[in-house]
């Protein structure tokens, strides 16, 4: 069994955040780094739950992290897969509306995205026709050639793959963060750890991570959770790629939508039902002591914020497959129930709450004090982002430290 009593750089959570920031201090030339992982494989929470969908920057507000990460973070993503011989679905992807009062919207999308640098257009009904036959919009569309799935488990392992061999990292799993000592040690469930310098990439967990250090305090994860279904594999050749539904641009929420993944496979989903826990997969599985806690925010997000209560009121109908259906179906032009069949496939979504604004925050958020780094809010698309999102966190944050 490794042991280590003390790194340059310690970083909490193995998760695509914390692999990539390694990967990217190994590039500036740090030697000593130690990654802690509360879980006993990679990928056990959002790293590898999601889609593997590439996002092209289409969503994001000009000048954001987000918006100034997604895109450039997709192109090296891509070029890491095809250098490493993994699996890469260049699917493109089709933005559909459902009515006339979308139309705004989408146009809105064409302009956020050509103002990101992404390779979009506006299509009509034929020209949807040709690209994805199965869907359906009213008058337009947008198309997005950028838009690509990997494996998100393959990246993980491949990741974690070289960080080892370069013998400069070491990955330390079951050892569960418990807190801090003083400036400079964290204490784990496999004892004391000492550390130079400190990076929270703790995902689901990062805001309490960021409240030992004294970080954040006006700031906490809520959880959201993304249920799927699955088309029947004989009904799965419909989808050519990915067609999404126009999202309500006031909540960072993309709503139910077909993708086709690595093997074939189409999803359906994911929802963005409040949860009860930061790994509450299931009915009840991951509902631990803090879901009154978790309860109690959700509360106070209901009663002061429209757009939180709108999504209260909206998503949790989705656990019934009527409602599932109905989203799923105005997408294309033909869906039976029976095509649509069940998966145990579910994510969650740490979503991180200014509890002053009482505003879901929609940005990453990156905050250094002392000898520590804090990754919050890492929520879609920071896998898409990661690559180019660590090497924004080493140069600002780790190499140019006072």
């Amino acid at each position: 069994m490794v042991e280590v009593k003390g790194a340059e750089i310690l970083i909490c959570g193995a998760g695509i955040i914390g692999l990539t920031v390694a990967r990217e201090l190994i590039s500036a030339g740090y030697k000593d780094i130690c990654l802690i992982e509360k879980e006993d494989a990679l990928g056990r929470h959002a790293s590898g739950r999601n889609s593997g969908v590439l996002h092209a920057g289409i969503y994001y507000t000009p000048d954001t992290l987000r918006a100034k990460s997604c895109l450039k973070g997709n192109m090296l993503m891509k070029e890491y897969c095809k250098e490493h011989g993994l699996p890469l679905f260049d699917s493109g992807k089709v933005i559909v509306a459902k009515n006339e009062q979308e139309i705004p919207i989408l146009k809105e999308l064409f302009k956020r995205a050509t103002a990101n640098g992404a390779k979009v257009e506006l299509i009509d009904e034929t020209q949807l026709n040709e690209i994805e036959p199965a869907a359906k919009t009213c008058e337009s569309a947008l198309y997005s050639y950028d838009t690509a799935v990997v494996d998100p488990k393959a990246v993980l392992k491949s990741l974690y793959d070289g960080l080892l061999q370069t013998g400069k990292v070491t990955i330390l799993k079951n050892t569960q963060f418990k807190g801090i000592k003083g400036s400079a040690a964290c204490m784990t469930t496999k004892g004391e750890i000492t550390f130079g310098t400190f990076i929270n990439a703790a995902g689901a967990y990062s805001d309490k991570v960021a409240h030992a250090f004294g970080v954040g305090l006006g700031f906490s994860l809520v959880p959201f959770k993304g249920i799927y279904r699955k088309l029947r594999p004989e009904r799965a050749s419909m989808i050519r790629g990915s067609i999404y539904p126009v999202p309500d641009i006031r909540n960072p929420f993309l709503g139910v939508h077909f993708t086709r993944g690595i093997d074939g496979s189409v999803y359906l989903g994911p929802t963005a039902i409040p949860a009860l826990g930061r790994e509450n997969y299931g009915i009840l599985k991951g509902v631990d002591s803090e879901a009154i806690e978790i309860l109690r925010r959700a509360l106070v997000l209901f009663s002061e914020n429209p757009k939180f209560r709108e999504v209260a009121f909206t998503e949790p109908k989705k656990y019934l497959f009527k409602y599932f259906f109905e989203d799923a179906r105005v997408l294309v032009k033909d869906l039976r129930p029976e095509d649509v069949i069940p998966t145990d496939k579910a994510g969650i979504r740490p979503q991180l709450v200014d509890w002053k604004t009482k505003e879901l925050v929609t940005d990453f958020m990156v905050v250094k004090d002392g000898n520590s780094v804090h990754v919050l809010n890492s929520i879609s698309p920071a896998f898409t982002s990661s690559m180019d999102f660590a090497r924004f966190i080493v140069n600002n944050y780790i190499n140019n430290a006072a």
